[in-house]
């Protein structure tokens, strides 16, 4: 089978709620695409947490810092180097999967959010690479797992420990159904 012909991929994100599907969106972020399905790949993302959760907005996860017994602060973390942004016209509305940075458009790496609610004013200003396809009662249950205040005072750090146990990528069957 050739690649042009190949079943797309998608991530599986298993966590300690359930699991949630991701279909790709290569056509308008795909240097972001690639960079997640390799870290996914790698088992980079495997035993971390969602260490910021904000209800109606956003679960941000992907920080090497928030596995156990690691010492630098959560959402601190990275992969050790940065990418580039690929800024489009996809929105940021429930599902989207996009890119967390700093303040420097071209400061992503590792880390990313799932958005709970419509956050259009990220539009074009954070790389939206996917779409939520199967799980949202899992981002609804994340979504509202109680927080306190972290460092910065922002009342966004999960009481318990909200798990990524593993990201795998998968082949789609060309119905949409993924692999048993």
């Amino acid at each position: 089978m050739s690649k042009d012909n190949a079943s797309p991929e998608v991530a599986v994100l298993k966590t300690s709620y359930g699991e949630m599907t991701i279909a790709f969106w290569p056509d308008v972020a795909p240097k972001t695409v690639e960079n997640f399905k390799r870290l996914a790949h790698e088992g980079f993302y495997d035993g971390t947490a969602f260490h910021r959760i904000m209800k109606g907005f956003m679960i941000q996860g992907g920080c090497p810092n928030t596995r156990a017994g690691e010492s630098g602060a959560p959402g601190t973390g990275g992969p050790g180097y940065k990418i580039k942004a690929e800024f489009n016209a996809k929105a940021h509305v429930r599902g989207v999967i996009s890119m967390a940075r700093s303040s420097h458009p071209d400061s992503a790496g590792s880390q990313f959010f799932l958005c709970h609610g419509e956050a259009r004013f990220l539009d074009r200003q954070y790389t939206a690479f996917g779409q939520l396809i199967r799980g949202d009662e899992v981002l609804e249950q994340i979504a509202n797992v109680p927080t306190k205040a972290g460092g910065g005072g922002e009342k966004s750090t999960p009481i318990g420990r909200v798990e990524l146990v593993s990201v795998t990528i998968v082949s789609q069957a060309q119905d949409g159904q993924l692999p048993a």
